[in-house]
Formats: C-alpha cells, structure tokens, sequence
C-alpha cells in the first residue's frame, strides 16, 4: 500500500489525556467527511475542521511507497528532534481521517521502531489492532463504529452530537473541547458550565494554539 502524508514533525500533544507529551505527529492527507476545500466547507459533515489535511506539500510530506519507509521517516523525526533519555518515543497518527489508512502492516512496523501509537479519529472506521491510544472525536452526521477507546473528544456544542449520546461508551476518559471559531469564548463557557454539571466529562483545551505551537 502506498500512503499519503501531508506532513510529519515533531511537536507537544496539545489536547488530550496526553497534553503536553513529546510526539511526532503523522498527519494523513484526505478525510472522508469534508474534502478539505472551503467552497465545499458548508455542506460537509464536518464543517468546523481546523486543520490543513489537503495534499502532500508539508514537512515530510509525500506519497511513501511502504509501511516500512513511512514507519523508518516517523522514526528519524524523532530521534532528530528528541534526546535520548529513555521515554518511550510516541508518534499521533492524525489526519484528516488516519483509519482512512493506517493499517495493520503499517502499525507493525512503527512498533518494530520501538515507538508507541496514537491515533485521532472521528470514530467512522474501525482502529487496528495494537494501537496504545485511541482518541474518537465523533462528528454530527456520521456514523460511529469505532465505539470503544482510551478517550472520546467530543467538540462542544454539536446540537446532534450531545455528550448524553456518548456517556455510556466504552472509554477510560471523557473530553469536551469547546469548538473554535467566532464564538469560541461563548463556547468555553457552555463547555465550563457543562462540566460542571457533568463532572464524567472534563474539559479540554487546545494548549498548541495558546502557546504558539503546531
């Protein structure tokens, strides 16, 4: 199989149960609910997105042409921006929609690297087996099959996608991220007093934006 990578680098996980952990992130190009142009932003799926997952143009981008040789870029990212110091090397797997292609051969060469796997979805495809941490952030309008996880991250407020529909999911951890955009203080908010009520639930907030980081 022949990957698709818009970039690959370096940086701190910036929300999460993993905030502030030394990674290197892995963004897929593609998504299979918007395709990533604004003239087709309004009839997505996920018409919120934040972030840049067209083509292949970024750091490290590029069609790999084997699990092999993506799992072997991923890891010289982070032995070039990470002293030795005996923590176990972390790389996210993000997108766009990273189930899109992450697969089984490409989890197994990663972990032939000695490095741990993260993923962040939006839950519509099923994860592979042996990834270490699954986040599933569900999106309004598309169906959930990925329903079991270390944390669901649910963007706050998707009036149909409210947190009651997720409360009885197989996760060890529950985020509302309140979501970007004009009304983000409004939304910050909604999301305090939310978890405040709902204390399963606890809030999360994109620490890379606040500190200038990717």
């Amino acid at each position: 199989m022949t990957y698709s990578v818009k970039e690959i680098f370096y940086t701190l996980q910036g929300e999460g149960g993993q905030t502030g952990r030394a990674a290197v992130f892995c963004r897929f190009a593609g998504c299979n609910l918007w395709s990533g142009l604004e003239r087709d932003r309004a009839g997505a799926v996920c018409n919120f997105c934040d972030t840049d997952f067209r083509g292949l143009d970024g750091v490290n981008g590029g069609r790999y042409s084997s699990a092999e040789s993506l799992a072997k870029k991923v890891a010289q990212v982070w032995q070039a921006g990470a002293s030795l110091t005996g923590v176990s090397p972390l790389v996210v797997c993000t997108g766009g929609e990273p189930l899109l292609q992450l697969d089984e051969p490409l989890v197994a060469a990663i972990k032939a690297q000695g490095m741990e796997i993260a993923v962040e979805t939006n839950g519509t495809q099923l994860a592979p087996a042996g990834i270490d941490w699954v986040c599933v952030s569900p999106k309004a309008g598309a169906r959930l099959v990925q329903k079991t996880g270390s944390e669901l991250k649910l963007v706050y407020p998707q009036p149909l996608a409210m947190p009651e529909r997720f409360t009885e999911l197989a996760f060890t951890h529950f985020f509302l991220q309140p979501m970007d955009g004009p009304d983000l203080a409004e939304n910050t908010r909604a999301t305090v007093d939310y978890c405040l009520v709902h204390p399963q639930w606890r809030l999360c907030i994109q620490t890379h934006k606040i500190v200038g980081i990717e």
